[in-house]
């Protein structure tokens, strides 16, 4: 049976996995975690894992699909966060490979849906899959990954976006405070979609809600505010944020609202864009901490309120994805379909 190679490339950390083929879908045979910045580029790495790290033990891949943090154009992708330029060819013939395919990381998320298990899924919304429609893929980390699905005669063709970085539009008086206060905060021009819609979306609605009681008495999450403005690696304000809202904290509940409403708003116009009648994914580290927020009345009225066009999103269903694996479990998916 076939082995596999699959990446999973960021500007912190390198996950290389092989695959054995399998049946109805790849399955996980090795996996190494690598520091990116201990190598000065990736072929090194490859080599590594295959010759002297998990994989010497496994027959050599006949395929490889990289995710890669960065757009990938003509084969090759240089990484947003690491001095490394990438090119299909040169990393097969450095590796040994026969065949290796740079994705976009958040891409390559579309290549794995149609061989995702149960326990890797949570439905978020019922409704109907319409076969030929395209999909949407959703994922609010860091920033706010987008990517759309392509059914074609051989199977989806994945298809990135920059979408989060279209401007974010104000529902209503507070989501307009908020944009002008993100502005002048920041130091804006302009502000993005993901500056709102993502995990640290979530914290910039709180530090404006704090922000705006600075005359109040203290709130419990001043200080881990100031400390995740500061650029401590130790603060996590959007987990603290969930978590005080999930305690009943008004101020955080209040910031959760807003951050759900304006992703079922962007959910919804998304769908509309594309027609996302296949289906929508929610991705991201926010998927499966924030379940119960995503499955909330919140989110789903903003995810439908379209006007006239609310009929065409209410039949589409959504479902988050909860396998923190994905990205390298949907390259290995990719990599399957380039063997001969």
């Amino acid at each position: 049976m076939a082995t596999l190679l699959a990446g999973d490339i960021g500007g912190t950390k390198t996950l290389l996995s092989l695959y054995s083929a399998g049946g109805s879908h790849p399955e996980l045979l090795v996996q190494e975690r690598y520091a990116s910045a201990d190598w000065n580029d990736l072929g090194p790495m490859v080599i590594h894992f295959l010759q002297d790290g998990p994989g010497r033990d496994h027959p050599r891949p006949e395929a490889a699909c990289l995710a890669v943090a960065g757009p990938v154009q003509g084969g090759r992708a240089q990484l947003t966060n690491l001095p490394w330029l990438l090119d299909e060819a040169a990393l097969a013939q450095a590796c040994g490979l026969a065949s290796v395919e740079l994705v976009n990381d958040f891409a390559v998320l579309i290549y794995g849906l149609p061989h995702l298990q149960p326990p890797q899924l949570a439905q978020v919304r019922a409704g109907e899959v319409v076969g030929s429609a395209p999909l949407l893929v959703l994922g609010a980390g860091t920033g706010l990954g987008v990517a759309f699905g392509i059914p074609t005669a051989t199977g989806l063709q994945a298809v990135a976006s920059e979408a989060a970085h279209g401007e974010f539009a104000p529902r209503s008086a507070a989501e307009w405070e908020l944009r002008e206060w993100l502005r002048e905060d920041l130091g804006l021009d302009r502000v993005s979609i993901e500056r709102v819609v993502s995990g640290t979306g979530l914290g910039h609605v709180a530090r404006w809600l704090l922000a705006c009681r600075s005359g109040e008495a203290s709130h419990p999450l001043d200080s881990e505010a100031r400390r995740w403005e500061a650029g401590d690696s130790g603060a996590d304000l959007p987990a603290a944020v969930a978590g005080a809202a999930a305690g009943g904290d008004p101020l955080a509940r209040e910031a959760l609202d807003l951050w759900l409403g304006a992703y079922g708003a962007v959910a919804g116009d998304l769908a509309l864009a594309c027609l996302s009648r296949g289906g929508i994914w929610l991705a991201g580290g926010t998927a499966a901490k924030l379940l119960d927020g995503l499955r909330s009345r919140t989110f789903s009225q903003a995810f439908l309120a379209k006007g006239r066009l609310a009929s065409t999103v209410g039949g589409i269903p959504i479902r988050a994805i909860t396998d923190p694996a994905v990205g390298s479990f949907s390259a290995a998916c990719r990599a399957r379909s380039l063997l001969g």
